[in-house]
C-alpha cells in the first residue's frame, strides 16, 4: 500500500500548536532551475513542498508545482527542478510541511527573491500536530485538519438526467479573477470517535444528514488514494440508458472495467461481446437484461430502456461495456475544495468525465438543480471543430449546467477549456481543482483557472435567465442557487453518443462513422470498429491506454 504525504499527515494530525520552524534554503541551478533544501534533523521522515514563480500562493494552495520528498540526499531533504524558469529578481512563493517524530509541521507564507546561486530563506509561522491513534491506510474517507496539497483540479461529466442538450458543447468563457474566498463544506462520511478525529467531529454517513464539524481549517474531510476500491463510498451505476445522450456503452459492476492497481483507479471500456460471449452476432439478437436481483447487481437507471435492451440487426445492444461510479451513498458535501489527480484515456470516441450532481434535486429536474463538470475530454488524438480548433485528447473542458429547464440550460455562460502543452491529457497525470463557496465556483487545470462563475446578485442573472421570461425555481435559494445544496462525485468513461458531444461537422483522422440523427448510430459505430478500435491500443499496456486513471481525490472544508 502506498503512503503519500497527505495520508501521513492525516494520520498524525489532531491538535495544532505553534513551534519554531526548520530553515529551508532555495538556490538557482545552472544553467536553469531551482533547488530546495531542508536540513535534516533526527526523526524527519517526509517533506512536502509547493511553490510558484512570480505568482503568490494564498494559504496552502497547490501552486504551480507540488512534490513529496520521500528520501533525503546526504544531510538534507532536497528537491531540484531543472525545468522551471527562475532568473535573478524573480520571486518564488512557497510553503512546505514535514513529519518529524510522528508530528506534522507546516511552514507557510514563504517568499524568496532569486539573487544568486544559494540563498537562505527566513521562515515564519509553523504548526505542529500531535500523535493520534493509528489510522489504517485504506481508501476510506478520512477526517483530518492537516494542511496538505490543497491545489489545482478541474471538471467534466456524462449526464443521466433525461433528454438533454449536448454536454460541454464547445464554447469559450472568459476567465475572471479567481476569488480566494475560504470554503465551507459538509462531509457526509467521517472516521468517527467518541471525541472526534483530528480536529473534526462527526458521524458515519448513515443515517443520512449526519453532519461534520471541523475545529481547525483547512480540514480534509475526504480522501481516497485508491489503495482499494471502497464500495462503501463508490456505488457502481448499472444501466444501458446511455447517459441521456444515447451513448454506445452500458455501465456495469465488473472488475474488467473498474479496478484498482498500484494505488490507482482504472475505468476501462471493453467490448460487450467479451462478456456476453455468445457468438459474433450476439449484439443483434437476444437481450441484454441487467435488472439484477441482489445489492450491487440491481439496475440503477431504467430511463431510456436502461435495464433491458433487445438486439436486432438494425438496433444492436450497446456494443461497449464500461463503468460509472458515484459517491451519493458514501460521500456528499456542500462547498469545499476538490482536488483530483488523473490521467485521461486515449482512443477515438472515448468520453471520460469527473463531475458532480445534486443529491436531492432541491430545485427540480435537470438542469434546474445544477451540474458541475470538473473535467471531460474527448479521447481522439486528431480531432478539430468546424473552426479548426483542436478538440481531442489535448483539450479539457469544464462546465456548469444550470437553468430553469432543458431549453434554458445556460452552460455557455460557465464553460472553459484548456489545451495541454506539450502532449495530451492522456500522456500523463494532471491536477484538476474545483473551488466552490457561497460566492463563486472556479475550476482550474494544473494551476490555471479555466472557468469562473462569480455572480454579482444571483446565478439567475449571471446566466441572463432574467431576460428569458421564464419562472425562477431558485427564488427562495441563495446567491449561488442551484449550487447551494449537497452534491456527490461521479467518475465514468462513456463512448460515443448522439447528444452532440461529437458533432457531425467536426473532423477526425478516420471520419465519424455515425450521424447523430440516424436511428442506426450504434450499429454504424460498431461496424466501423476496424477504424477506431486500433486507436485504443488494445494490444498494448493491457489495453489501459483507453482507461481513465485516477490517482487520488481529496476534498477540504476551509472555513466554519
Amino acid at each position: 500500500m502506498k503512503m503519500k504525504l497527505a495520508q501521513a499527515l492525516s494520520a498524525v494530525a489532531c491538535l495544532l500548536v505553534a513551534v519554531s520552524a526548520q530553515n529551508a534554503q532555495l538556490s538557482l541551478l545552472q544553467p536553469q532551475g531551482l533547488k530546495f533544501s531542508l536540513p535534516d534533523q533526527p526523526g524527519i521522515s517526509l517533506v512536502g513542498l509547493h511553490y510558484s514563480v512570480n505568482q503568490p500562493i494564498h494559504g496552502v494552495e497547490h501552486g504551480q508545482n507540488g512534490v513529496d520528498i520521500n528520501t533525503k540526499t546526504g544531510n538534507a531533504w532536497v528537491h531540484e527542478n531543472p525545468n522551471v524558469a527562475v532568473k535573478p529578481g524573480d520571486t518564488v512563493y512557497f510553503w512546505y510541511n514535514y513529519i518529524q517524530n510522528g508530528q506534522g509541521h507546516l511552514v507557510q507564507d514563504q517568499t524568496w527573491i532569486a539573487t544568486g546561486p544559494t540563498t537562505t530563506t527566513t521562515t515564519t509561522t509553523t504548526t505542529t500536530t500531535s500523535k493520534p491513534p493509528t489510522v489504517a491506510q485504506t481508501a476510506k474517507p478520512l477526517v483530518t485538519n492537516s494542511v496538505t496539497n490543497i491545489g489545482p483540479s478541474n471538471a467534466g461529466s456524462n449526464k443521466d438526467q433525461g433528454t438533454q442538450t449536448p454536454t460541454s458543447v464547445p464554447g469559450t468563457a472568459q476567465p475572471q479573477p479567481q476569488t480566494q474566498s475560504p470554503l465551507t463544506g459538509t462531509g457526509s462520511q467521517a472516521v468517527s470517535s467518541s471525541s472526534g478525529t483530528c480536529g473534526c467531529t462527526g458521524k458515519s454517513i448513515r443515517p443520512p444528514g449526519s453532519e461534520l464539524t471541523c475545529s481547525t481549517f483547512p480540514c480534509l474531510i475526504f480522501e481516497d488514494n485508491f489503495d482499494t476500491l471502497n464500495l462503501d463510498v463508490w456505488e457502481h451505476e448499472i444501466t444501458a440508458g446511455g447517459g441521456g445522450n444515447w451513448e454506445f456503452e452500458y455501465y456495469t459492476n465488473n472488475r474488467t472495467n473498474s479496478y484498482v492497481r498500484d494505488g490507482k483507479l482504472f475505468i476501462k471500456p471493453t467490448f460487450t461481446l467479451e462478456t456476453i460471449n455468445d457468438g459474433p452476432d450476439a449484439l443483434s439478437r437476444g437481450a441484454l437484461d441487467i435488472w439484477g436481483s441482489v445489492p450491487g447487481d440491481v439496475c440503477t437507471g431504467n430511463n431510456f430502456w436502461g435495464c433491458r435492451r433487445d438486439g436486432t440487426p438494425e438496433h444492436i445492444i450497446n456494443p461497449i461495456q464500461s463503468a460509472r461510479l458515484r459517491s451519493s451513498r458514501g460521500f456528499n458535501f456542500k462547498y469545499g475544495k476538490v482536488e483530483i489527480r488523473a490521467k485521461m484515456p486515449k482512443g477515438d470516441w472515448i468520453w471520460p468525465a469527473i463531475w458532480m450532481l445534486p443529491l436531492r434535486n432541491a430545485y427540480g429536474r435537470w438542469p434546474a438543480s445544477g451540474e458541475i463538470d470538473i473535467v471531460e475530454v474527448r479521447g481522439n488524438t486528431n480531432y478539430h471543430d468546424d473552426k479548426g480548433h483542436s478538440q481531442g485528447a489535448d483539450n479539457a473542458g469544464s462546465t456548469l449546467h444550470f437553468g430553469s429547464d432543458f431549453w434554458h440550460n445556460k452552460w455557455d455562460k460557465a464553460h472553459g477549456e484548456k489545451l495541454s502543452s506539450p502532449g495530451t491529457y492522456a500522456d500523463d497525470f494532471h491536477i484538476f481543482q474545483l473551488i466552490w463557496d457561497e460566492d463563486h465556483i472556479s475550476i482550474s487545470i494544473d494551476g490555471t483557472e479555466v472557468m469562473n462563475a462569480t455572480p454579482q446578485t444571483s446565478m439567475w442573472e449571471f446566466g441572463e435567465l432574467d431576460k428569458d421570461g421564464v419562472d425562477n425555481p431558485w427564488a427562495a435559494g441563495s446567491k449561488m442557487a442551484p449550487f447551494d445544496q449537497e452534491f456527490f462525485l461521479i467518475m465514468n468513461v462513456a463512448v460515443g453518443g448522439t447528444g452532440g458531444y461529437f458533432p457531425d461537422n467536426w473532423q477526425s483522422s478516420s471520419g465519424k462513422p455515425w450521424h447523430d440523427k440516424s436511428e442506426f448510430a450504434a450499429r454504424d459505430f460498431w461496424n466501423a470498429r476496424g477504424q477506431w478500435y486500433p486507436t485504443w491500443n488494445p494490444d498494448k499496456n493491457n489495453g489501459e491506454d483507453a482507461a481513465m486513471q485516477v490517482d487520488y481525490i481529496k476534498v477540504w472544508k476551509l472555513k466554519p
